[in-house]
């Protein structure tokens, strides 16, 4: 079973590690003062759950996050929402099978702001992983174009970044597209 927990009292994205952040317009300059912060839409935070570097862990993270979207009342697309458990399972498949030996736990985040839903996976392994290109002989191995082609899809963004214990984190950012009634 997984628990999500919401991390600090900030529910703003923009405030909160890499990833996207909501534009302010172009910013203060001179001795102009910055406009004051809209207050945080009622679905924005940022939840981080932790979990076994084990199969088991790849459809109850994307459950996970999916029960967390509906829950906080998300408007995001159900094809955003695809696309994004997508990236999670194959994130999370990934630190399970390249990241566990050195790395036993790994740690999902999700973070919504107003404009963008981001998700990420830590690990404690230092390799960082590159996509590989399609070889059609070869099952498996592509993980990670196919986050990097469902985020360039979705007209957002993905990384790779190491983490000050030596680890990695690879998340992606998607833009919150409200459904068509």
């Amino acid at each position: 079973m997984v628990t999500i927990e919401r991390e600090g009292d900030d529910r703003t994205m923009d405030d909160e590690g890499p990833g996207p952040r909501p534009e302010d317009g172009d910013g203060p300059t001179g001795t102009e003062t910055a406009p004051p912060r809209p207050a945080p839409l009622p679905y924005e935070g940022v939840w981080r759950f932790t979990a076994p570097a084990v199969d088991a862990s790849v459809p109850q993270a994307r459950h996970a996050v999916r029960d967390l979207l509906l829950r906080q009342g998300v408007p995001v697309a159900d094809d955003v929402v695809q696309g994004l458990l997508l990236i999670v399972s194959e994130l999370v498949t990934n630190a399970v099978r390249h990241a566990a030996l050195l790395s036993p736990t790994l740690a999902v985040e999700v973070a919504v702001g107003a404009e963008w839903v981001r998700v990420s996976v830590e690990d404690n392994h230092p390799y960082r992983p590159t996509a590989l290109e399609a070889d059609h002989g070869r099952t498996g191995g592509r993980g990670l174009l196919l986050v990097r082609e469902i985020t360039r899809e979705s007209h957002g963004m993905c990384d790779i970044e190491h983490t000050a214990s030596g680890g990695k984190v690879i998340w992606a950012a998607l833009p919150l597209k409200p459904a068509r009634i």
